[in-house]
């Protein structure tokens, strides 16, 4: 692995290179100056011994004594040793000369001269590699010959060792200073730094605390000034990192909780079950346990959802006030004392001195309702449980509001187009599409309904659908006939015994309303209860809790409870037969089940009904009934409701062979009921008048009209003809 440098290290490396190559900058300087100095000279020196040399070879050159010419140069060559070789020429002859082995042939054309008064200098290269300086000079204005000296450039090349020699014991001398010099700086500098770095290892290793004391320099005092700074900072965002990370997993805790109750509110169906499920999962968050959604998009009606109850809020003061107080609530926090609603409207108990509190829901940056709780003596709720709640809200508002709303478009469809059927319930006169919606309304409370109404008109249908319609719909609904058990045993029946309270008592029995505990009791035909078993009834109604018979012990139980009668239970109270305040803790909601002579063209529809139920149970092909068997019908007063009109199709289903029924195969009854009493309308006029009434419930649109009544739209317009119906200016 390569190792890393240090600073000492690099600040000695440059101190060297500083000191050396500042050196070498300033001997190439002076090696430049002085080596051109030391060759003029030498150019000086080597011209004056040329021109001389030239001067005593002019006598034999030009007596032409080559003996002596050639003598001449070898006694200057041996007494001059800087001399390299002399020859001389003359009309391209070589007259005389020092070489051993003969002349080089390159060496004669290397230099020459080019006036006849001025000498030539070239400098030449030897074959063994050597530098030679070369003179040409001519002899008695060349008439006598050129001269040619060579001499040697190793006194040159002698003193410039000499001087790099020099050069080289000074530089060692200062960079041996330099060095030492060095040393003692760099110490001084790295030892504050050394503690720096000291400190940077122990801040690293997690001690953000540590601090490093100052230095004499202003430079390293502000260093270690600026690295205790540091290390304060260090130490604070390190603080302010560790409650982030804390509020970071709080977050992650919350946001996940909020998730997995927005993922299982998906799952359900109805703005009420939504609304249960929430208020039970806020209610593990929140101190306060009474508390109510409210659902009002702006512009529209407006829901207060409780555990067990849905209630619509449609008046116009009502709506300014609960979305004025909506938008004034902050989005961050519960909102303390906040006058939502009047106490009236919102479903929550929590004592006479209960402040209301809010959060605002929010769906797309929108606000859509609000959380209303009721704590005794204020909310207590801290920050944390805030931000869950909202979390939850906003994660779940727009499931809630959709729920809302296509229950709310449900509601309008059923108001534009009468309900034909409805949980086990059939009919679409007006009567009973006003059945439809109380059941509605009262299927999400827990309150104690009285079911009133002629025998035979489906009071216990009734019950069934306000039963399947609550939150205890997957509960026991247990129904009691009062009037099917003597006095003796009523009271058993309903709150079971121990054993041997009785004769006949072998063992412990439940009563029915420890069966019906979570879900739903309807006491039929409550009018015929005897006068003991009253106030035993209107305990339980007060207290939800009861004895067994011949027990001692009191026993709790959770049961909704429906009665039923036909009889007119206030002149009973009257009578002195009823108690009153059982009455009047039954008829909490009173639900009137019109009779069947009250639900004009229903008789039509419920008899086609029970047709083809009967054929299809006894294996037979009729046609319907016949012109005259459903006036019979339709005329026909029914004291025994829909049971008798049930067992009367059940009849002519029987009688009947095949085709369609006819007034044989009816009870002579109907027809004798029809001739005793008083003139009727006939069918031309009770069609007329159904034709008539269907429009106005349409609009006067005849497709939706013929889609009513199951006719063609030809057929619709025939009949408006035959029958003159006026359709009204648009």
């Amino acid at each position: 692995m390569q190792a890393r440098a240090t600073l000492k290290g690099s600040l000695l490396l440059a101190i060297i290179m500083l000191v050396v190559g500042s050196t070498l900058l300033v001997a190439v300087l002076a090696s430049q100056r002085y080596g051109a100095s030391l060759r003029q000279a030498m150019t000086a020196q080597s011209r004056i011994q040329a021109h001389s040399l030239a001067l005593q070879a002019a006598d034999p050159a030009l007596t032409n004594d080559l003996v002596g010419l050639q003598r001449l140069f070898d006694q200057q060559r041996a007494a001059h040793p800087d001399i390299a070789y002399v020859f001389m020429l003359r009309d391209g002859r070589v007259l005389a000369h020092t070489f051993a082995h003969g002349i080089p042939v390159g060496l004669i054309a290397a230099n020459a001269v080019q006036d006849d008064e001025q000498d030539s200098i070239r400098e030449v290269a030897a074959q063994d590699g050597r530098l030679l300086l070369d003179l040409a000079v001519p002899v008695f204005e060349g008439k006598a010959g050129v001269l040619r000296v060579g001499f040697h450039e190793g006194l040159l090349e002698h003193r410039m060792r000499e001087l790099w020699v020099d050069i080289a014991l000074v530089t060692s001398g200062i960079l041996a200073v330099a060095v030492l010099g060095g040393l003692l700086f760099v110490r001084r500098i790295t030892r504050p730094l050394a503690r720096l770095i000291d400190g940077f290892k122990a801040v690293e290793g997690g001690q953000p605390k540590v601090r490093v004391t100052a230095d004499d320099y202003e430079e390293l005092r502000a260093l270690t000034d600026s690295f205790n700074g540091m290390a304060q900072r260090v130490t604070e965002y390190t603080a302010r990192l560790e409650r982030q990370a804390l509020d970071l997993d709080r977050a992650h805790h919350q946001m996940r909780t909020s998730c997995e109750i927005a993922k299982q509110a998906g799952s359900l169906g109805r703005s009420q079950e939504i609304a249960s499920f929430l208020i039970d999962k806020l209610r593990q968050i929140l101190p306060c346990q009474a508390m109510s959604l409210i659902v009002a998009p702006p512009g529209e009606a407006a829901y207060v959802l409780s555990e067990r109850s849905m209630l619509r809020v449609h008046t116009a003061t009502t709506l300014e006030k609960l979305h004025r107080a909506i938008d004034n609530l902050p989005e961050d926090r519960i909102s303390k004392d906040v006058d939502m609603l009047p106490s009236s409207l919102l479903p929550i108990e929590c004592g006479p001195n209960c402040l209301q509190s809010a959060m605002p829901m929010l769906n797309e940056g929108r606000r859509v309702g609000a959380l209303v709780v009721a704590c005794a003596g204020g909310c207590s709720c801290t920050p944390d449980e805030h931000q869950v709640v909202r979390l939850v809200l906003s994660h779940t508002s727009g499931m809630l509001l959709r729920a809302v709303r296509h229950e709310e478009d449900m509601r309008r469809l059923s108001g534009d187009r009468e309900q034909k059927f409805f949980q086990g319930l059939m009919g679409r006169s007006p009567a009973m599409q006003g059945i439809y919606r109380l059941i509605e309304n009262v299927a999400g409370s827990d309150a104690t309904v009285l079911i009133q109404g002629e025998s035979g008109t489906g009071k216990e249908l009734a019950a069934k659908a306000v039963h399947d319609l609550s939150p205890r719909r997957d509960k026991p609904f247990v129904v009691i006939n009062c009037s099917a058990y003597p006095e003796t045993l009523l009271e058993s029946e309903l709150f079971g015994h121990e054993k041997g309270a009785f004769t006949g008592a072998i063992k412990q029995r439940l009563g029915r309303f420890e069966q019906a505990d979570g879900g739903t009791v309807f006491l039929d035909e409550i009018g015929e209860i005897p006068a003991a078993s009253q106030v035993k009834l209107l305990r339980v109604l007060q207290s939800q809790t009861f004895e067994r018979l011949g027990g001692e012990k009191s026993i709790s139980v959770d049961v909704r409870v429906l009665a039923a009668t036909n009889r007119d239970l206030l002149d009973e109270v009257r009578e002195g037969r009823f108690r009153e305040d059982l009455y009047y803790r039954l008829d909490v909601v009173s639900l009137r089940m019109p009779p069947l002579r009250e639900r004009g063209n229903d008789v039509s529809l419920l008899a086609n009904h029970f047709l083809e139920v009967y054929t299809a149970e006894h294996g037979k092909a009729i046609d319907g009934f016949s012109t005259a068997a459903m006036k019979l019908l339709l005329d026909y007063d029914w004291p025994g409701n829909v049971r008798e009109l049930q067992n009367v199709v059940e009849q002519a289903t029987v009688l009947c062979s095949g085709g369609q029924i006819t007034p044989e195969h009816l009870p002579t009854r109907l027809s004798e009921a029809m001739a005793a009493s008083a003139p009727r309308r006939t069918l031309q006029t009770h069609e007329r008048d159904v034709l008539v009434e269907t429009l106005e419930r349409c609009g006067w649109n005849k497709k939706l009209a013929a889609e009513t009544l199951g006719i063609s739209r030809s057929a619709l317009y025939a009949k408006i003809k035959r029958y003159a119906i006026e359709t009204p200016a648009a």
